[in-house]
């Protein structure tokens, strides 16, 4: 089962590199991962992305707690997230009629395009995991030129619990 699982670390040298070598030691493979300063300076929030049954991921947050590092470990998928995911895209449009079904398809998905060339466009796309992977579906593999994907970023919804 796919789980997402938010760490509150101190932001400080080699805290993720603990955290990314508590997965590997163990075997445990990361899908995503997205790590930034908090609003306080000194707090950074790691976001996780991993697959596991129940028992796995019990273990794999007990592990996390276990670090010096970590102020707090939340299972996000059992309870109300909001989760996005940023993608930069290259594609392909030398023709007028390519370069305007790119723009069609950037106004679909309300994704911005955030650089032109003479033969290609970057558009920015912002969304749960199922819209950017439609969107780059939706695109023939010979137009895609580039793909730069964050990986899901995810918070609890509500009152501010972490």
């Amino acid at each position: 089962m796919r789980r997402v699982i938010s760490v509150l670390l101190e932001n400080e040298a080699g805290a993720l590199s603990r955290v990314a070598g508590l997965f590997s030691a163990r075997g445990y493979n990361i899908e995503g991962l997205s790590v930034a300063p908090t609003d306080e300076e000194e707090v950074s929030r790691m976001t996780i992305v991993t697959w596991g049954d129940d028992p796995i991921i019990e273990q794999i947050i007990k592990q996390l707690r276990k670090l010096v590092e970590v102020i707090k470990v939340t299972d996000l998928t059992e309870g109300a997230h909001v989760e996005r995911e940023m993608v930069l895209l290259k594609v392909q449009a030398e023709s007028g009629e390519e370069r305007a079904e790119v723009k069609r398809i950037a106004d679909i998905y309300r994704s911005r395009i955030i650089d032109v060339t003479d033969s290609s466009y970057t558009l920015e796309v912002t969304g749960d995991g199922q819209k950017v992977q439609s969107l780059l579906e939706l695109f023939e593999p010979a137009q895609v030129v580039e793909v730069v994907r964050t990986g899901a970023i995810a918070i609890g919804r509500g009152a501010r619990g972490m």
